[in-house]
């Protein structure tokens, strides 16, 4: 219940900020071409709070809190007053209507940049993306890939971190090959071509690209050694002590901690002879694992955690810049996400990218807050990826969306006259069509992810 009272809060306070800056951007615009702007409102429904400045603005915040409005003065919407006619918005130039309505996504694409700005100002912990194993039988073992490599570059992009990787992977989803730039644990360069074919998203949350490639990263190393034990659980009961070494189960070795959990869960109730390394000297022990249903499947556990080597300071890396480069580095990130984001909506729309890898508001929740427990940093990075996301979509040619309305200024400025009413009712009500069609199919994808 915490971890969803966190994801809530946090996926309003994201929303509340990414609404703020868009709908800021069309106000602020819309008061330099001189239209009279009668309402700033951040959610939809009852009023909680509202005050009204000089110019007779009205700021106010509803109870809704999923999405928020600019109201400008519009003869189309309500009777204007003959000395207020030069107010209004339908009465601009067509150059003024495109720059108030451009102006939402624009500040999007800006609060990313200062977004990204900001968080290479503070520092961005990372890791190196070297490869910690290379799986049998898959892509990346054919490619001739190997623990120990770092890899520096897929196609023509640097990867200083694996979200780059990953990054560099999707852009490259639908493509038969990929080369790789590697360097091994010698120093020497090396470069593989990476096999696509046959490999897609699975359009869940738990695999990352280079994983269902056959590349796992280096990370902390799992021992055998027990490192902690829970009171009273099945493997101190059993007589297990921190610092005691697992060498076999059953009569057969272990040479890792992923065959032991293994074998446990797959043993309620069901006694496993476990060998040990304890003091130089070696024990026999009888562990029994206890029962619990696990998604359904009743599995054992023993109340056991391993000791954990964390991962040597020399793979790890802080990108942290001054104001000057972290600009620069803020720059070449905010274009890279608009150009994937822009690539993979053209692979969603050509079917290239299944529709299964829509997400909607609740893995946005997620993702709002584990970032945000993971700190300022990563919140910011998060911000900042969903600032482009939604600036590129409200730009799409959709009568409902910013893009839409830019479309139908675009046909007043080259015929000199504005699209027919007729024409703007059906196109708006196709958009909407469209719109709940996505997001019903993005609802249902967050649903079957839980």
């Amino acid at each position: 219940m915490t971890a969803i009272l966190w994801n809530f809060f946090s996926f309003i306070l994201a929303l509340a900020i990414l609404i703020a800056v868009h709908e800021w951007g069309h106000f602020w615009v819309a008061r330099r071409c001189g239209v009279r702007v009668e309402r700033f409102s951040l959610g939809f429904g009852k009023v909680l709070f509202s005050r009204k400045d000089k110019l007779g603005t009205e700021f106010s915040l509803s109870l809704i809190p999923l999405g928020g409005y600019v109201k400008m003065l519009d003869e189309r919407v309500d009777p204007v007053p003959a000395e207020l006619k030069s107010q209004a918005f339908n009465n601009k130039a067509v150059w003024q209507r495109f720059a108030i309505v451009a102006a939402g996504p624009a500040a999007n694409f800006v609060f990313a940049l200062f977004a990204f700005w900001l968080m290479f100002m503070v520092g961005v912990p990372t890791v190196k993306p070297v490869i910690g194993e290379v799986r049998p039988q898959t892509a990346a073992a054919a490619a001739g890939l190997q623990a120990g490599m770092e890899i520096l570059q897929i196609g023509e992009q640097t990867t200083p971190d694996w979200e780059a990787v990953a990054y560099a992977l999707v852009g490259h989803l639908g493509d038969d090959e990929v080369q790789l730039t590697v360097q091994d644990d010698r120093g020497i360069r090396l470069q593989k071509q990476l096999s696509l074919q046959g490999w897609a998203l699975d359009g869940t949350e738990e695999q990352a690209p280079f994983t269902a490639l056959g590349i796992d990263p280096l990370g902390p190393q799992v021992t055998l050694e027990v490192g902690q034990l829970v009171a009273d659980g099945s493997a101190e009961r059993a007589g297990l002590l921190v610092g005691d070494r697992l060498l076999a189960a059953n009569g057969q070795p272990l040479t890792e901690w992923q065959q032991f959990v293994t074998l446990v869960q797959a043993s309620p109730d069901r006694s496993i002879t476990l060998r040990v390394l304890r003091a130089g000297a070696e024990l026999e022990l009888a562990l029994i694992p206890a029962a619990r249903e696990q998604q359904g499947k009743v599995q054992g556990y023993v109340g056991l955690a391993p000791k954990v080597l964390p991962l040597d300071d020399k793979y790890r890396v802080e990108m942290h810049y001054g104001p000057v480069d972290a600009l620069w580095a803020g720059v070449q990130k905010t274009g890279a996400v608009m150009s994937l984001t822009v690539d993979m909506l053209g692979k969603l729309i050509t079917g290239v990218v299944s529709l299964d890898n829509l997400s909607g508001p609740i893995s946005i929740a997620k993702g709002a807050g584990s970032t945000a427990s993971f700190g300022l940093v990563y919140f910011l990075g998060f911000l900042a990826l969903v600032s482009v996301n939604l600036g590129i979509i409200n730009l799409f040619p959709l009568p409902v969306l910013d893009g839409g309305h830019l479309l139908f200024f675009v046909f007043e400025a080259i015929t000199g006259r504005p699209v027919p009413e007729k024409v703007q009712e059906y196109a708006f009500k196709f958009g909407a069509a469209v719109l709940v069609c996505l997001m019903g199919i993005a609802l249902f994808n967050d649903f079957v992810r839980l």
